[in-house]
């Protein structure tokens, strides 16, 4: 089984061929690039490099939330492009989940937390076990205050990932490596092979039945009703 997968819900774009869970290729990059720019060439790099024709891809996946909002639009209308064009299976995957998995192998609890912006992030909690990654709770936007509660409650080792590791990392006595902070491919492969496989109906793995994921609303709509309540007050 190949997968082609990508993640652009972040400054950092990635994408990557895996097959059978093993990486073929992976390829990111941090530099503050728009993503519709570079996503697609960056997917042809990979593929000529690496002599694989986009006819041999089995699914196509992506990180569709959260994360930036722009980020993730560009991320689900690429892959649901190429899916659309093949026919092939198109997953989508939790942004939160695949960011756990960059540190499956560590134990203890993972908590990927993105910056959600005004005092917020984008969290969710899992363990890691012999088995893979469990999920504990669902992706959700809370403050930094109500994630220092919520971790409270677990025992034993938390270890934090993601764009806002700056924000929590305070929070625990384990510090995560840099590379393992950032969205990877393999790891969004690595979540949509599993949902592949869980699922009895793969028929629900359609271009059409992809969307994105945002938690809440974009900060445009949320202005425009901040000053619409301004006007009535």
């Amino acid at each position: 089984m190949l997968i082609l997968a990508l993640d652009s819900t972040a400054t950092v774009a990635s994408v990557a061929l895996v097959r059978n869970g093993s990486i073929l290729a992976e390829y990111s990059v941090n530099a503050g690039n728009t993503h519709s720019v570079t996503l697609l060439p960056m997917i042809e790099h990979m593929l000529k490099t690496t002599g694989t024709d986009l006819s041999e891809v089995d699914i196509f996946a992506a990180s569709v939330g959260p994360g930036s909002f722009t980020g993730v639009r560009i991320g689900t209308a690429t892959v649901k492009g190429l899916a659309h064009s093949s026919g092939k299976p198109c997953i989508g995957v939790s942004t939160l989940e695949a960011l756990a998995h960059n540190l499956h192998g560590f134990g203890g609890i993972i908590c990927p937390c993105m910056n959600a912006r005004r005092g917020q992030v984008y969290t969710a909690l899992f363990e890691d076990t012999d088995d893979g990654i469990r999920r504990l709770i669902p992706d959700s936007a809370m403050s930094v205050e109500e994630l220092r509660a919520l971790i409270s409650d677990f025992e034993g080792t938390v270890r934090f990932t993601g764009d806002g590791y700056f924000l929590v990392s305070h929070l625990s006595e384990y510090k995560t490596p840099e590379r393992l902070t950032l969205q990877s491919a393999s790891s969004v492969a690595a979540v949509a092979e599993k949902l592949y496989s869980s699922t009895e109906d793969r028929s629900v793995f359609t271009s059409a039945a992809l969307n994105p994921t945002y938690l809440r609303k974009p900060q445009a709509e949320r202005e425009r009703e901040e000053r619409l309540r301004a006007k009535e007050s």
